[in-house]
Order: structure tokens, then C-alpha cells, then sequence
């Protein structure tokens, strides 16, 4: 609630200095809080969504919820990145005016931006949060974007007037840069890319006695945590207990060289082929 209050605050002050000042860089900034606002609201449904307990519906919990929202903000950021850019290199020049009050709330917003994204960046690792990362992530982005945006909207005032284009072009390839990462984090989870190398798996597996063979090697990444899934063969004549235990005996090997512990195993029958 706070995080959100100062982000609406941030965005205020920026829109009113980049109508007054007419620079095209803070409001290009303004519009970049925006997608703060829009954040704080996702990320306060989401933290909510995704740590509920498995249901009915989604027998695999919610965590996937996380990734979404995540995807989600990264296309924000792509939209706002083209639309800066096309404003900028579509804007005629006009005058830029220079006030010392309209610095000093740049000023101010820059130190309320640091002071978020520091705050982001602790609670996302204590929580382990993907979405948090990637809000805290994006409040980091408002500080580069923001000391930019301060030098070029003073440069301009000097009568460097293509400076605040420029500058609104840098904060347009800033915010893309930071939609590609967090698209690099989002899509491995979303098309279940593979979470551990399955021939690392594999061979992992074949160290257990009683196993005869591996037939099938999967994991996965849903939200923040690792899930495999296997398939086994053993002797045909080992009882069900026995092969129970080679079954436990896998899942304590994994969950100790690779600390995942949502597996699961289908163990099979060896025929050996005539």
C-alpha cells in the first residue's frame, strides 16, 4: 500500500514537471511510472493468487500466476518502449523550460525511486519472489531512467534541444532491454523448458542399485521451484516393497544433489528383449 502510494505520487510529480517544462524525456518518465501503478496493483493480486494451496481446479498450485504476471509486465514495458520511441522521433522541437522547483522534485522523485527499489529487492530475496524481483527490477529501471532524464531535460534548457530526444530514445532502449529480460525468465516457465539437464538426471539416477534402466527423464519449472517426473525399470521379480524402496531411494538422491522435491516416479517391469 505504501509502495503503491509513492509510486502514484512519483508518477504526479513527473507528469506535472513534463507538461510544465514541455520536455518529452519526463514524460516519456511519467509514462514509465505508470506501468509502476499498474505493477503494484498486479503484483498485490498476484503474491495473493499464487500462494494458494493446490485445489480442484489447479492440482499443481497457483505459482504459474507469478510467471504471468511477469510476461504481463514485460509486455507493458515493449508497449511503452515503442510508443516513447515513436514520440520522440515524431515530436517537433519546441522550447524546454528550466525551473529550479521543477528540479527539486526530480530530485526528490529520484531518491523515493531508490529507496523502493532497495526495499523491492530485500523482500523479493527473503520471499524467493519472482514478481517482486521483477517490480523491484522495474523500479531500478526508474532510477537509470530518471538520472537520464535529469541531465538531458538540462542539457536541452541550454538550447541542446535534440538532447531530450535522445534522451527519451535512451529511456525507450533501456525499458526494451528490461522487458527482454524478464521475458528471458517467464517464457523457459511457460513453455516448460526443461528445469535439469535430463542426461545429468539420468545418470544421477542410474547410481541407485535396482535400477535397471531409465525410460523417460521431465522436469520442469512451475513458478520458482523445480518439478520432475520419471519413468524406471527394474527387476520383474522384485516385490512391490522393493521396488518402493528404489523409488524412495531416487527421490532422497534427488532431493539432495539438486534440492527439488516434487517428484514423481512410475516404476516398470524389465523385459528383456528375445
Amino acid at each position: 500500500m505504501i509502495e503503491g502510494s509513492a509510486n502514484a505520487l512519483v508518477l504526479l510529480a513527473k507528469v506535472f514537471v513534463g507538461t510544465t517544462t514541455g520536455s518529452l524525456a519526463i514524460l516519456g518518465d511519467a509514462i514509465h511510472s505508470l506501468t509502476d501503478v499498474v505493477n503494484n496493483i498486479v503484483a498485490w493480486i498476484v503474491t495473493r493468487i499464487s500462494s494458494s494451496p493446490p485445489d480442484r481446479e489447479h492440482p499443481y498450485g497457483h505459482r504459474k500466476f507469478e510467471t504471468l504476471a511477469v510476461f504481463f509486465l514485460a509486455s507493458l514495458l515493449v508497449v511503452l518502449s515503442f510508443e516513447l520511441a515513436l514520440h520522440a522521433i515524431n515530436k517537433e522541437d519546441t522550447e524546454i523550460v528550466n525551473s529550479a522547483w521543477g528540479l527539486e522534485i526530480m530530485l526528490a522523485v529520484l531518491v523515493v525511486n531508490i529507496s523502493l527499489a532497495t526495499w523491492q529487492r530485500m523482500w523479493a530475496r527473503r520471499l524467493q519472489s519472482d514478481i517482486l524481483l521483477a517490480d523491484a527490477t522495474h523500479t531500478f529501471a526508474d532510477v537509470l531512467t530518471t538520472i537520464v532524464v535529469i541531465a538531458g531535460w538540462q542539457l536541452s534548457t541550454m538550447g541542446y534541444l535534440w538532447l531530450d530526444k535522445v534522451c527519451a530514445l535512451g529511456v525507450s532502449l533501456l525499458v526494451f532491454y528490461l522487458a527482454y529480460g524478464l521475458f528471458k525468465r517467464a517464457f523457459p516457465i511457460l513453455v516448460d523448458h526443461f528445469a535439469l539437464d535430463p542426461e545429468l538426471l539420468s545418470s544421477t539416477i542410474h547410481e541407485v542399485n535396482g535400477v535397471r534402466k531409465v525410460n523417460r527423464v521431465r522436469s520442469r519449472w512451475i513458478g520458482n521451484e523445480k518439478s520432475i517426473d520419471l519413468v524406471i525399470s527394474v527387476d520383474p521379480d522384485l516385490s512391490t516393497t522393493d521396488s518402493h524402496d528404489i523409488a524412495t531411494n531416487i527421490e532422497l538422491l534427488i532431493e539432495k544433489k539438486f534440492g527439488v522435491s516434487d517428484i514423481s516416479i512410475h516404476v516398470e517391469p524389465m523385459h528383456e528383449k528375445k
